[in-house]
C-alpha cells in the first residue's frame, strides 16, 4: 500500500499521480487534499507519514508547490526519510542507496509525464543495503539524538 497526499499547490500532479497508480494496480490511500481545497502541507505530511510509520503504508507520495516544504515537514516524522526529487535518476537512487520511504515533488516544478516517470522509478527500486546501510543508520542515529563519530 502507497500513501498519498498532497496540500492545494500539489493537488493535480497528485492526481495525475494517482490516476498512474490505478492504471499500475498499485494500491494507495489518499490522505489528502480533495478537489484541491486549501490545506497545509505540513498537515497532510504527517497524515502520510504517521500511516508509514505504522506500517499502513510501505512508501508514500507527497506533493506541494515546490515539494520542499512538504518534505520538510515530513522528515520531521520519526522513523521517515523523504526526499524532494526532480528527476527520474534521483527519484530511483532516494531508494537504492538512502532507502527513502517518501518521495516529495512540486506541483509547481515537475509535469505530470515526469512525476508518473519518478514515482514508477521510485516504487520498483528497492534498498541495495551493504555499503548503503552504514550512512542510512548514521541518517537514523542522528534522528535519535547521538553524536556521531567525527573521524571523517
Amino acid at each position: 500500500m502507497i500513501a498519498i497526499g498532497c496540500d492545494h499547490a500539489g493537488y493535480l500532479l497528485k492526481e495525475e499521480v494517482r490516476r498512474f497508480l490505478e492504471e499500475q494496480g498499485v494500491q494507495y490511500r489518499d490522505y489528502g487534499s480533495y478537489e484541491g481545497e486549501p490545506c497545509d502541507y505540513p498537515v497532510v505530511a504527517q497524515k502520510v507519514c504517521n500511516a508509514i510509520v505504522s506500517n499502513q503504508a510501505q512508501l508514500g507520495l507527497l506533493f506541494c508547490g515546490t515539494g520542499v516544504g512538504i518534505s520538510m515537514a515530513a522528515n520531521k516524522v520519526r522513523g521517515i526519510r523523504a526526499a524532494c526529487c526532480e528527476n527520474v535518476y534521483s527519484a530511483k537512487y532516494t531508494r537504492l542507496h538512502n532507502d527513502a520511504n517518501v518521495l516529495c515533488m512540486g506541483g509547481r516544478v515537475i509535469g505530470p509525464g515526469l512525476a508518473c516517470e519518478m514515482v514508477g522509478a521510485f516504487l520498483n527500486a528497492e534498498f541495495e543495503g551493504g555499503r548503503h546501510q552504514r550512512r542510512v543508520s548514521q541518517i537514523m542515529e542522528i534522528e535519535a539524538g547521538k553524536l556521531l563519530d567525527p573521524g571523517c
